[in-house]
């Protein structure tokens, strides 16, 4: 089996970062950066939301398990996950395995502010669409949050995305894989 640094997994609730950190901080080890909410779009040939529409989220949890392992087979990968990817426990067991998992972690406050127009995110879409749904919204994250923070507080490492120096959180980031992955050896 392959070293464990050879693969970082960026875990967190949606909104919280991933999917802006990820392509810097790949460009920073020089490694290749994958998107897992993009490979499923483009392996289904339509956006997520459409795919839980159309084959509800079961379908959508067992491509996410599919294509986590057929990209992790790759070496020198910074993967965003989904907000519920790690929450399978095959899926967590899989990634402590096979690589490094970075938990971002924000707050609810700023997590609801990264979110609220977003549309394009399955189990908040109804939600924004309606009437009112700031509070709804609110409570929603706060729900969610609380179910899968014990997983996501199985990462190796944890950094806290809630301020707006982006530099400064991917600098965090770096210096603890490098780090993790010198402790490592």
């Amino acid at each position: 089996m392959q070293k464990r640094e050879k693969r970082i997994y960026l875990t967190g609730f949606m909104g919280c970062g991933k999917s802006t950190i990820g392509p810097v901080l790949a460009n920073m080890l020089g490694w290749r950066y994958c998107d897992l909410d993009e490979e499923i779009e483009k392996f289904e040939d339509m956006p997520i939301v459409e795919i839980f529409e159309k084959q509800g989220e079961n379908y959508f949890r067992q491509r996410e398990k599919e294509l986590l392992r057929t990209i992790s087979e790759e070496d020198k990968v910074v993967i965003s996950l989904g907000g519920g990817t790690i929450v399978d426990r095959q899926n967590l067991q899989f990634m402590k395995r096979t690589g490094v998992i970075v938990y971002i972690e924000a707050s609810i406050d700023v997590l609801y502010n990264r979110i609220k127009s977003k549309t394009n995110r399955p189990l908040v879409r109804d939600i924004i669409l309606s009437e009112n749904p700031k509070e709804k919204l609110i409570e929603l994250i706060d729900n969610l949050l609380n179910k899968r923070l014990p997983f996501y507080q199985k990462a190796d490492i944890t950094v806290r995305s809630d301020s707006s120096n982006f530099g400064k959180n991917i600098d965090e980031i770096f210096k603890k894989i490098i780090w993790f992955i010198n402790e490592e050896n």
